[in-house]
């Protein structure tokens, strides 16, 4: 078998509804409304680091404080409904954190319906990657006076040489297309042939040894190079791999086990 059919195989297993329930991408796919599932897919892809389990829990807690209704909050809370996020944490995401983040997308809604715009709007034809969009959601996210240092951390951007793997995994959940029912396809003016692979060290892993990644830094420029030489079997859509390596690196891990 050779390695594209190794992939293709893989996604097939894995991009399937089947998927949903043990990923943090159930949390989102609890909502219906537009801007529900942006918020909480947003927000989730954020805390997405540590076991699977948990970052399912700490999420549902989160929007457990808003009623399960994020977006209205966002538009309708008052001062006094912040009181209860002094105490939300999630590993080094503190309550500053939490409280900037309600600040930043409440005042982000109320010039915008969508979030998708945040993104696009940083976009022009000549762009073949998101890497702009990136860069220019995260400045304009912290483009505020009293935004906090810290908080910056939580939200990468490639100008920091960071893999952007959260944010990259949000808009592969909200741009990709297909009838599989995992990803929401929701945002147009975003094609998926743009799309970035989310990389983390267990991606990095599998794809050094099914030779697909020779740099051994986890950086922008490994992500770049990934997600090119994934082009070389769907260029229309690299990041479905992402099921594939993802799901190689679960069974490598059951095996060890």
């Amino acid at each position: 078998m050779n390695l594209n059919q190794i992939l293709n195989e893989a996604v097939e297993k894995y991009n399937r509804p089947s998927f949903i329930e043990d990923d943090p991408i159930s949390i989102p796919h609890s909502y219906t409304q537009l801007q529900d599932i942006e918020v909480t897919a947003f927000w989730t892809s954020m805390l997405a680091w540590g076991q699977r389990k948990t970052i399912i829990n700490k999420s549902k807690e989160l929007f457990g404080l808003m009623d399960n209704a994020p977006y209205d909050f966002l538009m309708n809370h008052q001062e006094t409904d912040l009181k209860p996020f002094e105490n939300f944490k999630h590993r080094t995401f503190q309550p500053t954190d939490t409280l900037f983040f309600i600040h930043s997308l409440s005042e982000y809604y109320k010039q915008h319906d969508s979030l998708e715009t945040a993104f696009a709007e940083w976009l022009d034809d000549e762009d073949t990657t998101t890497e702009n969009a990136l860069i220019g959601f995260h400045d304009r996210f912290f483009d505020f006076a009293e935004a906090p240092q810290r908080t910056r951390k939580h939200v990468a951007t490639p100008k920091r040489k960071s893999t952007c793997k959260k944010l990259n995994m949000f808009l592969r959940w909200m741009v990709r297309k297909d009838d599989k029912g995992v990803d929401f396809g929701l945002w147009n003016n975003i094609g998926t042939h743009r799309l970035l692979i989310p990389l983390d060290v267990h991606v990095r892993r599998v794809a050094h040894r099914l030779g697909l990644l020779s740099r051994t830094q986890n950086d922008f420029k490994a992500v770049l190079a990934l997600t090119e030489a994934l082009r070389e079997f769907d260029p229309d859509d690299p990041v479905k791999y992402d099921f594939a390596l993802f799901g190689i690196g679960v069974m490598e891990k059951h095996e060890m086990m």
